[in-house]
């Protein structure tokens, strides 16, 4: 008998530890490398919401925005790789950035771990109303009548939106004032009050402002025109065919994460994404949830990455500092 306590307690003393190992045992936080607002804000705040009741934790969004995603981005890499820090995975901070900066704050395939993407997002040209032009071509008359008098605003140098600026004004032979800002968020706000005229955005952050109808949709990048949205053209019918590729929004870690922490995050994504009120939210602003596995979007970067690569140096991009 005596022996057989004895085993019970060792048993007990033994599965204690791995118990209180057990993940996730407290909150998780999500870094949004860009700020309050923009799309990514969106989405990481709709997923996050039900990522937590999936996990049985919650998820607190934090904001770290700056130079494009790089600021977050590179602070994320950078954490203890337990699966308590996460970092919103997108196609403008892990494609686009690392090819429009010199030196990169972080390798994009080598400093973080894939885990899901969630959505595929068109992208959206849109302009203050009182720009006295209602359609493509109309916008394209415009510019090239007063080259360099307009500006268009975006989340930072190297974001994604500054980049389909960049490539806008290579494929239609056009100039624009750039403005960067802190995010898509602010580059808004200045674009509804007039401070600049366009816009290269995500339908999540605008489509809220379109249906107020106090900013203007000219063009989406989508390979069909969208439910929300249905009198505006794809770049593709717009004479654009360059500029109609939606964006991608996914979710990793820091590089060293375990991979069985980072399967169970996989699960839970994925779970998370076939709640019909998770996946509603998020086509309400006109994107498609879209999870992977982990390997499947850990091969969309690398292919994004080499895809904006081929971009930058073809439209003799000169790269920041």
């Amino acid at each position: 008998m005596k022996s057989l306590r004895f085993l019970l307690a060792a048993c007990a003393c033994i599965a204690a530890p791995a118990m209180a190992a057990a993940y996730p045992d407290r909150s998780i936080r999500l870094i949004v490398p860009y700020a309050v607002g923009g799309t990514t804000d969106i989405i990481a705040r709709v997923v996050g919401s039900r990522l937590g009741a999936q996990l049985g934790q919650s998820v607190v969004v934090e904001n770290r925005p700056g130079a494009g995603g790089s600021i977050g981005s590179a602070y994320a890499a950078k954490q203890p790789a337990d699966g308590y820090t996460l970092v919103m995975a997108v196609e403008s901070s892990l494609a686009v950035n690392p090819n429009v900066y010199a030196k990169s704050a972080y390798d994009p395939i080598k400093d973080f771990a894939p885990i899901s993407n969630l959505a595929d997002v068109p992208n959206v040209l849109v302009v203050n109303p009182a720009l006295p032009a209602q359609d493509m071509a109309g916008f394209l008359r415009l510019l090239k009548a007063e080259p360099g008098k307009y500006a268009f605003g975006s989340s930072g140098n190297g974001g994604l939106s500054h980049m389909n600026g960049e490539l806008f004004l290579k494929t239609t032979g056009t100039r624009m004032l750039h403005v960067p800002y802190k995010g898509l968020g602010p580059a808004l706000n200045d674009l509804v009050a007039g401070q600049v005229q366009v816009v290269f955005d995500n339908i999540p952050s605008s489509y809220p402002l379109i249906q107020a109808q106090r900013i203007r949709p000219l063009a989406v990048a989508a390979k069909r025109r969208l439910k929300v949205l249905p009198d505006v053209p794809t770049y593709a019918e717009a004479g654009l065919p360059a500029m109609n590729n939606p964006s991608w929004f996914g979710l990793a870690a820091p590089a060293g994460t375990p991979p069985a922490v980072l399967e169970q995050l996989n699960v839970a994504v994925r779970q998370a994404l076939t709640d019909p009120a998770t996946a509603e939210a998020i086509e309400r602003q006109g994107a498609v949830p879209s999870p992977t596995s982990r390997d499947e979007f850990g091969a969309l970067i690398a292919e994004s990455y080499g895809h904006w690569k081929t971009v930058v140096e073809d439209i003799r991009f000169e790269k920041m500092q």
